[in-house]
């Protein structure tokens, strides 16, 4: 088969790789439908992740079962089927409690941006679809394979209630799946912080009642205009970097919560500052295993549309362009079609 590999920073390859293999009995095969570009791929595209070897990438993916081991009886050949970036056997104490994403057995996929793809612990970690989707609601399917979940996750750490404020730092498709997330869960007023029109526009579809395009202490302070001063009552963080932390901080009010859900990069916490501020801290990988039926009921029903976050599509050959367009900002995020 074909697929994606990163040689060294901004070097994505579209090559000949290895068919996958039923290696244990809890494996599945499945043939990709569709794929992606995730901006968290960024890190390793710009060097700021080490590359010392040729490795496969991608752990998004939507796709049809083609082989299941001895043990795997929730899917079976031929349905459509949506995973987790982080496999599950969805039955450990972690997963039983909501965390998925912590599973004794847990392995983050790696090689989605393929052809084909191997699902370790597929019993737990793959979810089928009621029927083959239209080809309509594959873009909107794909997201819950990691940004929409991811979004719905820093939704529910910041714990985002009826009638609540809620302040988005990031304007990638992470943060906008968050204002999405924050408007199922019945936020009133959702403050999307972005200095692009193009996301700005997005975020509002989705969503968003207010706009902010300062950013550090500026975006801070226009923040505390927008709620009296106080700060919101939840903060989604969807970046991951010391700024965007410290932004989210800064920006709740004392009692509120942080969701954060950008992978840290150069991330540090003052411990007294967060001590005094009195602002709850929560985030991590997200679980999405644990949010897809219920996501994959919204998209089925037309209740959410987060396909919408995909503003350039292309066939899985051109990979390399759809990193060069995601570096480059051209694009929020790229959808592959093999």
């Amino acid at each position: 088969m074909r697929g994606a590999v990163i040689h060294a920073p901004g070097d994505v390859r579209f090559e000949q790789r290895d068919d996958p293999k039923i290696i244990k009995p809890t494996d599945a095969i499945i043939r990709t439908v569709a794929t992606c570009v995730c901006g968290s791929d960024l890190w390793a595209y710009r060097g700021i992740d080490p590359v010392t070897e040729p490795q496969p990438m991608g752990h998004e993916y939507v796709g049809v079962v083609q082989e299941v081991g001895g043990e795997v009886t929730s899917v079976k050949p031929g349905q459509f089927v949506i995973g987790s970036f982080a496999t599950s056997d969805n039955t450990c104490p972690n997963c039983r409690n909501g965390y998925q994403s912590s599973c004794v057995n847990r392995e983050f996929m790696s090689t989605c941006q393929a052809e084909y793809v191997r699902i370790p612990q597929a019993q737990g970690t793959l979810v089928a679809t009621p029927d083959r989707p239209a080809d309509e609601l594959v873009p909107s399917l794909l997201t819950l394979s990691d940004v929409m979940g991811t979004g719905w996750y820093a939704a529910m750490a910041a714990e985002v209630k009826p009638g609540s404020t809620v302040a988005v730092v990031g304007d990638g498709a992470v943060g906008l799946c968050g204002v999405i997330a924050a408007k199922e869960l019945g936020a009133e007023r959702i403050i999307a912080m972005s200095r692009h029109e193009s996301r700005q526009k997005l975020a509002r579809t989705f969503g968003a009642t207010d706009i902010v395009t300062e950013r550090g202490d500026e975006g801070v302070a226009r923040i505390k205009d927008l709620t009296d001063g106080v700060g919101a009552d939840s903060v989604l963080e969807c970046v991951g970097t010391s700024e965007a932390m410290r932004q989210a901080l800064r920006s709740t009010r004392p009692g509120g919560n942080v969701g954060f859900v950008g992978v840290p990069h150069g991330v540090a916490i003052d411990g007294e500052e967060l001590f005094f501020s009195h602002v709850g801290l929560r985030g991590g990988p997200a679980p999405v295993r644990g949010y897809l039926p219920d996501l994959i009921d919204r998209v089925w029903a037309g209740r959410i549309d987060p396909g919408k976050v995909f503003d350039l599509t292309l066939p899985l050959e051109e990979v390399a362009e759809a990193y060069r367009a995601m570096d480059e900002r051209r694009a929020i995020k790229a959808l592959l079609h093999p």
